[in-house]
């Protein structure tokens, strides 16, 4: 994989620096090397032009509590601008004014093209920050050479927001585990063009709600009209033993409706054993770093990922827009 240069063999001494961030950049790098200045743009929300629910303020406040230094400039909401999603030179033109250099740090955003993300790029000496490299360098372990068994493992609710990923990782896994809606869908039609393993039994519920009347059943035995909110027992447990012998894993998505106590166990089971394996894992998208964080679990990982669809798309083996702008060297 190509790696972009990174914002540490970039001089910023007395240099204006235009940061795209998602708001958890390492900024002190910058102002201990002596940064004139450091202005950060992010998008906040997806508002159709200017939205005072989406203004930058409390983010600004909140940045200045935790790095008071007059040298850094939170710019407004980049989405308020409409030239922004349509990547328009205009509007990185104005961005770039003043500036000496470019640094992304948006790994999140870096699969739009947009003109934070992209056309700036091309405006200004452009540099990847700190934690767009680790992403691309902690993902890109999985599409090289990796520790076997290789162990994916993914739930959600859609088949079509991950079917890329699963075709180009799953092929290169030895086991594909799925759980949550999507597993319906691929017991229903499998278009993957190799053998994934499903559910066995699961959390049966006789209506979407947190306190419907449920049970454990095979899942070849799903009463009729009830839907399946979880993983159940045996699944737990097959799929943990999956985990514990695997040397690299990967796991996208959650068991079930795990945002609801009574069918989170599944998801919670998945998460203590990625966690208490001894493979090189990475955990990609909010809901499982959720589940995580909540378990106290996040440190016990090898890598948690801050890009949903970024990452899927570069496992998928898509070139991401805002990483492609930036030279390697």
């Amino acid at each position: 994989m190509r790696l972009p240069r990174s914002v540490e063999s970039a001089d910023v001494r007395e240099k204006h620096v235009l940061v795209r961030s998602d708001l958890n950049v390492p900024l002190e790098d910058g102002i201990e090397r002596e940064a004139a200045e450091i202005r950060v743009c992010s998008h906040l929300g997806r508002p159709k032009g200017h939205d005072p629910a989406y203004e930058m303020e409390p983010v600004r406040q909140r940045l200045r509590e935790l790095l008071p230094d007059e040298r850094i400039a939170v710019l407004e909401n980049t989405r308020f601008d409409p030239g922004e999603t349509k990547n328009d030179p205009e509007s990185a033109r104005r961005l770039a004014e003043g500036c000496d250099l470019y640094v992304n740090d948006a790994f999140g955003s870096a699969h739009r093209a947009h003109a934070s993300t992209e056309a700036v790029a091309h405006l200004l000496p452009a540099y990847a920050g700190l934690l767009l490299r680790r992403e691309l360098e902690e993902l890109g372990k999985l599409l090289g050479e990796v520790g076997r068994p290789f162990v994916l493992v993914s739930g959600g609710v859609k088949v079509e927001d991950k079917l890329g990923v699963l075709a180009n990782l799953g092929g290169r896994a030895d086991t594909v585990l799925v759980g949550g809606k999507m597993a319906e869908q691929l017991r229903d039609e499998n278009p993957l063009g190799f053998p994934v393993e499903l559910p066995k039994d699961v959390v049966a519920a006789a209506a979407f709600e947190p306190d419907a009347e449920a049970r454990v059943v095979p899942y070849d035995e799903l009463p009729h009209g009830w839907l399946g909110l979880d993983i159940g027992p045996e699944t737990r447990l097959a799929f943990a033993q999956r985990l514990e012998a695997a040397r690299t894993i990967f796991w996208n998505g959650p068991m079930g409706v795990f945002e609801w106590p009574r069918f989170a166990e599944g998801t919670k089971v998945v998460a203590e054993a990625v966690a208490s394996s001894d493979a090189y894992s990475v955990v990609g998208g909010a809901d499982s770093a959720r589940a995580l964080a909540e378990l106290g679990l996040i440190e016990r990982v090898s890598w948690v990922s801050t890009g949903g669809g970024a990452a899927l798309e570069l496992l998928e083996g898509k070139e991401l827009p805002g990483v492609a702008a930036i030279p390697s060297s």
